[in-house]
């Protein structure tokens, strides 16, 4: 019997690791791609947008882990079932539920492995990802000044300075042409780069102002400051709830500010608590349609088939369902009906 576990938890293992590997780095390409205009746009470096896309990954993977569970549980047992090595089992004496070991012990790791990854690490590396992105657009990482040239930083914003040592700029002039109706031009002496919540800020010292509007306005400053992005921080990363950890995330669930937000905290609640119970659910569920279908002793089965349409069902269901919830008393539903499907597919499988 230890023999057989390990031939089976091998081949399940492999194939497991394989494709998630491969799932994982085409879902990676797929978002390297949707976000090359960023690249493109900001003109960031190439290791930074690497760094920054590579902090999908650990969502990417709570996704799709529950998917390549049941794709190797199905791969690798309907090739035995094909090669008879399962009618093999069967007539050794081995029960539907001793050769389903291995596919549940993989399922139950998985959701371990999923669970971790939904309470702290995609938290973790959401809230990392929304922060370097805002930095990258519109923080210090963004702002990259060349000496005796002109420099669009926004449609309508153009700065030139004549020298540039860190964040001090010397011989300052800025075009503000943003508004149309009353453009600007600030020349200074001085200029030193601050980030703030809000962006970039320019801080001027020792220069004059001219704005043509409906009247001609000059004059002269010893401190001036311009904010070069007008976008709050808070305000770029409003209530995104992927990034909130698990505890405070428990928190808002009771205080939620809107009934929306109250709905999208349940609804991340389910996926973090209840999403990863779906790999254990699966395994079982593909288990059971290809184990007991084998028993019959059919030349030609449809059980793959009736396995994956299952499995899609299964997901919608509970996909679905996980949308729709509007109160702590539906999550704690959810998650009974997921637990009662499971009970049932156990007992199927167990049953001799």
């Amino acid at each position: 019997m230890k023999i057989l576990k390990r031939y089976f938890s091998k081949q399940l293992i492999a194939i497991f690791i394989m494709l998630f590997l491969i799932l994982t780095g085409l879902a990676w390409m797929m978002q390297i791609m949707s976000m090359m205009k960023f690249l493109l746009k900001y003109g960031i470096n190439i290791s930074d947008f690497l760094g920054l896309t590579s902090l999908m990954i650990p969502f990417i993977a709570s996704i799709i882990v529950p998917f390549v569970c049941f794709i190797s549980v199905i791969f690798v047992y309907n090739k035995m079932i094909a090669d008879n090595e399962i009618t093999v089992m069967a007539a050794s004496g081995l029960s539907p539920w001793q050769i389903a070991r291995p596919a549940l012990r993989l399922g139950i790791v998985l959701m371990i492995f999923n669970l971790v990854l939904n309470l702290w690490i995609v938290p973790k590396t959401q809230a990392l990802f929304y922060d370097t992105q805002w930095n990258l657009q519109y923080g210090m990482a963004h702002m990259k000044l060349q000496e005796s040239a002109f420099t669009e930083i926004s449609h309508g914003l153009v700065v030139y300075v004549d020298s540039v040592s860190g964040h001090d700029l010397g011989q300052v002039m800025l075009s503000d042409m943003r508004d149309e109706e009353n453009p600007s031009m600030i020349f200074a002496e001085k200029g030193k780069l601050i980030s703030t919540v809000r962006g970039l800020s320019l801080a001027m010292m020792n220069g004059s102002l001219q704005s043509s509007g409906d009247a001609m306005i000059t004059g002269t400053f010893e401190t001036f400051d311009m904010d070069l992005n007008v976008v709050d921080k808070a305000g770029n990363n409003s209530f995104r709830v992927r990034r909130i950890p698990t505890l405070d995330l428990l928190k808002v669930a009771f205080d939620a500010a809107t009934e929306k937000q109250h709905k999208m905290v349940l609804t991340e609640l389910a996926n973090r608590f209840i999403s990863p119970v779906m790999n254990l659910v699966l395994a079982a569920l593909c288990a059971v349609i290809l184990l007991r279908s084998s028993l019959l002793r059919r030349r030609t089965s449809f059980a793959p088939i009736i396995a994956v349409a299952s499995m899609a069902c299964v997901m919608a269901l509970y996909m679905s369902s996980s949308n729709m919830i509007t109160s702590l008393t539906d999550l704690c539903m959810l998650g009974l009906g997921v637990g009662l499907v499971l009970i049932i597919i156990l007992m199927v499988l167990a049953k001799k």
